[in-house]
């Protein structure tokens, strides 16, 4: 490791103690080679490529890698042209841990918690009756709160990204309207809402009232879930998650990976 890139690497293992996100571009192929660029979601950046047009290209590019959770080899021209190979890059992201908030503290919401934890959550359970929104009820949970919906996602409503998950597990309109409006108020990745079809059609009677829009709801996943055949908490939480899963996947249709062809993990 050289004087010059050591500056670099302290930010770079701050900001991963921290829990902040960072991503390091380095170029492995081309001019400039074990060049490396450190890129935050404040856009500062730290480093250089080798050319300013090649620096100012990637960090953009970054900075969506980042958002995303994703690492992976971006191709440009010596300046950052689009469509040229002359320079590979790898792009390396630390991002912060998804986030899934869970509304209401019922008898789902621990299995659910589980099982995001196991998927690398940092959960946070939310629930106005404080008799139910204990940690010794979710000790899982990274976070317990007792609180309307509203309020802590107009607290923490800026920091949901696509990679993020609310998920919704209360029937009671005047917890759950508050709490899908305001999620769709935020770029949360993923809106689930359980109850029945009937509890659904009440709901959106009610979401409409509230001024929902048919953009809105194209967000909701209500009810939620796949279609597994869950029954029990457990179940119906791998359903949750299948479901996460199939929508950052872009999957639309899970199937058995008996009835399909070529590669099992595709890029």
């Amino acid at each position: 490791m050289s004087d010059e890139s050591t500056p670099l690497y302290n930010v770079l293992a701050a900001a991963i103690r921290a829990e902040e996100p960072v991503a390091l571009a380095t170029v492995i192929e081309g001019p400039n080679t074990g060049a490396k660029l450190l890129v935050t979601p404040d856009d500062d950046s730290m480093g250089t490529l080798g050319t300013a047009g090649l620096d100012r290209v990637v960090e953009r590019d970054v900075l969506g890698e980042l958002a995303s959770g994703r690492s992976g080899i971006r191709h440009y021209g010596e300046n950052g042209e689009a469509r040229e190979e002359a320079v590979s890059v790898f792009i390396e992201s630390f991002a912060a841990p998804p986030q899934m908030l869970i509304f209401g503290a019922v008898d789902f919401t621990a299995a659910l918690g589980r099982v995001a934890k196991i998927l690398g959550y940092r959960v946070t359970v939310c629930d106005a009756r404080p008799i139910f929104a204990t940690k010794q009820r979710f000790p899982m949970a990274d976070q317990v709160v007792v609180d309307w919906p509203n309020r802590l996602l107009e607290d923490v409503g800026e920091s949901l990204g696509p990679r993020d998950a609310v998920c919704v597990l209360t029937h009671d309109n005047k917890f759950d309207v508050p709490a899908i409006t305001h999620a769709l108020d935020t770029e949360v990745g993923y809106i689930g809402v359980m109850g029945s079809r009937k509890t659904h059609d009440n709901r959106s009677k009610r979401l409409r009232e509230a001024g929902v829009d048919d953009a809105g709801f194209e967000r909701l996943r209500s009810p939620i879930g796949l279609d597994l055949g869950a029954r029990t908490p457990e179940e119906t939480a791998i359903s949750i998650c299948a479901e996460i899963i199939a929508l950052r996947t872009g999957r639309t249709a899970p199937r058995p990976l008996r009835d399909t062809d070529g590669a099992i993990h595709q890029e």
